[in-house]
């Protein structure tokens, strides 16, 4: 396990300290939460350029319109 000193604002830093006491966690926990979710977020972006690219543009249009349909119907 690694070590990561991390240099914040004192206003943002007692606001994490906030909410990871309202989650009733660690700051540590806290941070190794958000750092999981950031990471999920960047690995899905990765993985829907890379099937973009793979993809023919024309079939994403009609995939969009057909999701504009079923919006639209609710």
């Amino acid at each position: 396990m690694g070590t990561l000193t991390v240099r914040l604002p004192d206003d943002q830093h007692e606001r994490l300290r906030q909410l990871a006491r309202h989650r009733k966690m660690s700051m540590n926990k806290l941070i190794e939460e958000l750092s999981t979710i950031a990471l999920a977020e960047l690995d899905a972006e990765n993985r829907f350029r890379i099937r973009a690219a793979a993809g023919s543009p024309v079939e994403g249009l009609r995939l969009l319109d057909r999701l504009d349909r079923a919006v639209d119907q609710r």
